[in-house]
């Protein structure tokens, strides 16, 4: 797994998620996934900030951006940002989707674009996971849920649901501002069940609503690939889910200035969400099911102190 971030110097978003990486090293060990990450820095930085922080897997220095370039993922607006057209709207309105919330300055020319690129044993790119916005990050144990691996340290939470065995678990118990993370529902239909996936018409479709709140974005629901049930009665085809099957639900904690001051001072904090199906068999269909949902997460301060220079 090969990690590019922006700084180990003034970039607190790619501070904080190194700090993550480190808490999951020994995890990746066990599911026999390396760990490196690349950024622009100096070696003297990264040593500095490796040490102050225990960080234990490699921090590569990438001189003259070289390797972020071959991935073709430098990110050139640092380098429009001072160019002619500076002062182009345009130009701006990407500083402060790509760059940040200030100015960009002569220091930051050579970043990539921050990113998560999974290998195989012959250093093949088998998948890739980028950032929306300067101010988010993956964290590493939402990118492994949705391939498909659970982190062990996270407790599912059971519920009862009528008709549908219900396990929930989120991918992180720990989440910092600019975080996005992952909530698993793993559902189970009893037999002979049956619930309404997307593209169902005229039928409840299985979804999981979450109560809006602010700093707090939800993202589309992730889809498994649904069967088609033949209702003979009707003479009707709808896709459904009689198997067990698995939703994901990836949410980001906004990481703005504004999202920051208004975490601050909170120690935690609790989505809350309702899971909302019709279970159908060969003969009948139940009352619509409404489940209410909670997950409570610990929340970290984002990193912002810069690396002291080793002596």
């Amino acid at each position: 797994m090969l990690v590019f971030f922006r700084s180990a110097d003034w970039c607190p978003y790619c501070k904080t998620q190194l700090v993550e990486l480190q808490s999951q090293v020994n995890e990746l060990r066990g599911k026999g996934l390396g760990l490196a990450a690349i950024s622009y820095d100096s070696p003297e930085l990264l040593a500095a900030f490796a040490k102050q922080r225990g960080i234990t897997f490699p921090l590569l220095s990438d001189a003259g951006s070289a390797t972020i370039k071959r991935y073709g993922i430098l990110n050139p607006v640092p380098e429009w940002s001072m160019g002619p057209d500076k002062d182009n709207p345009a130009i701006k309105a990407e500083v402060q989707k790509y760059v940040s919330d200030a100015n960009a300055n002569a220091s930051m020319v050579g970043i990539s674009f921050p990113g998560t690129f999974i290998l195989d044993q012959q250093g093949r790119v088998i998948s890739r996971y980028f950032e929306d916005f300067y101010v988010e990050r993956n964290t590493i144990s939402s990118i492994m849920m949705r391939l498909g691996s659970r982190s062990s340290t996270v407790a599912g939470m059971k519920v009862s649901g009528g008709q549908l065995e219900i396990t929930t678990y989120p991918s992180d118990t720990s989440i910092a501002p600019g975080n996005r993370l992952s909530i698993a529902l793993n559902l189970t239909p009893y037999p002979g069940i049956h619930v309404y996936a997307p593209g169902a018409k005229n039928y409840r479709v299985i979804a999981l609503h979450m109560a809006p709140q602010p700093f707090v974005r939800v993202l589309p629901m992730q889809y498994p690939t649904s069967e088609i049930y033949f209702f003979k009665p009707l003479n009707e085809r709808v896709p459904v889910y009689q198997r067990p099957f698995t939703l994901i639900q990836e949410i980001v904690i906004e990481g703005t200035p504004q999202a920051q001051a208004a975490l601050r001072n909170k120690d935690s904090i609790t989505l809350i969400g309702t899971l909302e199906y019709q279970a159908c068999d060969d003969a009948i269909c139940y009352t619509p099911a409404s489940i209410p949902l909670s997950w409570t997460f610990i929340l970290r301060p984002l990193i912002v102190e810069r690396p002291s220079p080793l002596k």
